[in-house]
């Protein structure tokens, strides 16, 4: 890793001075740092069930035990951490159109009715606290599970926001998306519990449990994730578990999530602090661009706002990347991996982009045909191996996609 101060710089990295002056040129432990988040995300996307045919779909295959090292972020990396709880979100919110966000059960025996897995809550072991610099408690949240299909024809509803904001709304309150609200704060028949009261219920539970070290709380996801991330960090500044430990909300390749109210109201907030990551051709940073505040009734349109601080990086510049993902397509500048190669190449918006050494050149090609062939490197990598189904002794073999966890 580039970077080395990371364990005596943590606060600055997560935030403390807005990031002001480590942006251009990209301070070299930032780079590692964000890397670092990203990564966290990407077991939400790789162990996530997505096959119709199995009754586990919608869980996660892994263990949480099992989740980071089945998924390749143990071996080589000093920011470890255990995964404490898993996050389980409702999957039938009324949007009018299928988000890419949930998967929805077939089979009459599926496990999950009525929710998705959503993403994890963890923790920093002792190894990792020595890396990090204290005590992080980590909340990820997944993005979709396949190429999103609502960014022409999702309606961007406005509602309030009282869970987070308070009972008593005014002309001033803050409004944010319904689906994604629905999505935080709905009770779901499976756990009998919103991903809200799950997420509260364990980082509570773990700031107690570590309430003699130096914490932090970051939250992070990409996509639909980092709009969930936005929810949550700014609901756990609002409504802190104790107020001397920051936020952070590292918000990758995120739609905006709220309106100006929104936007004041994080800013506004002493313990919160909030970077938002995009890559210069992807689109989903730049929606949704207005919406409604009434259900059914037609009134003015309502500017959608970012929120945090904002950088943007080029990953078009590369020379390591074939022309055609030059294109203003939707997979490719979408992908985890051309976001993490984005980040590791930029040294400043007027310079030349050149890889540091923090994210592995492999990964380019991981679900994509992205990188110059004279690399070498076989198009779209990854899979799951033999789409989950197993041999018996007896030479016949079954759909047994899934280690069982404690929560079903």
């Amino acid at each position: 890793m580039s970077g080395t101060g990371i364990a005596e710089r943590w606060r600055v990295l997560s935030g403390s001075d807005n990031w002001d002056g480590l942006l251009e040129p990209l301070d070299s432990d930032l780079r590692g740092y964000l890397i670092h988040y990203l990564t966290m995300v990407v077991p939400t996307g790789e162990a996530i069930i997505t096959d119709p045919a199995s009754k586990n779909i919608g869980l996660c295959r892994y263990a949480r035990k099992n989740l980071l090292s089945n998924t390749g972020l143990v071996k080589g990396n000093p920011f470890q951490y255990e995964v404490t709880k898993y996050i389980y979100g409702t999957s039938g919110i009324s949007t009018g159109v299928t988000s890419g966000y949930d998967v929805r059960p077939v089979r009459a025996d599926a496990v999950l009715k009525d929710s998705n897995w959503n993403g994890y809550v963890a923790v920093a072991t002792d190894e990792g606290k020595v890396a990090l610099g204290r005590r992080d408690i980590l909340v990820v949240w997944r993005g979709t599970t396949r190429p999103l299909e609502w960014s022409d024809d999702f309606a961007f509803l406005f509602v309030n926001a009282p869970l987070i904001f308070g009972q008593n709304s005014h002309p001033l309150s803050p409004l944010v998306f319904k689906g994604w609200y629905d999505m935080y704060t709905t009770v779901n028949q499976d756990t009998q519990q919103s991903a809200r009261d799950q997420v509260r219920e364990e980082v509570a539970r773990l700031v107690e449990l570590y309430k003699g070290e130096e914490l932090s709380i970051t939250v992070t996801g990409h996509s639909l994730g980092s709009s969930m991330a936005t929810l949550n960090a700014t609901d756990m500044a609002i409504n802190p578990f104790r107020p001397d430990i920051p936020v952070t909300a590292f918000l990758f390749a995120s739609p905006k999530v709220g309106d100006v109210n929104f936007k004041d109201a994080f800013a506004n907030q002493p313990n919160l602090r909030g970077l938002r990551i995009a890559e210069v051709n992807d689109i989903v940073p730049t929606i949704p661009e207005t919406g409604w505040t009434v259900e059914g009734v037609t009134l003015p349109l309502i500017p959608y706002q970012d929120v945090g601080v904002g950088f943007m990086t080029q990953s078009r510049k590369s020379e390591f990347l074939k022309p055609a993902v030059s294109l203003p397509t939707l997979k490719g500048y979408h992908d985890y991996n051309i976001y993490m190669h984005g980040i590791n190449g930029f040294q400043g918006s007027e310079e030349a982009f050149q890889p540091q050494g923090d994210f592995d050149f492999a990964k380019i090609n991981k679900y994509q045909d992205i990188l110059k062939d004279e690399y070498s490197i076989p198009v779209a990598w990854w899979n799951v191996k033999d789409k989950g189904m197993v041999q018996q002794e007896d030479g016949s073999y079954i759909l047994d996609d899934r280690e069982v966890d404690g929560d079903f």
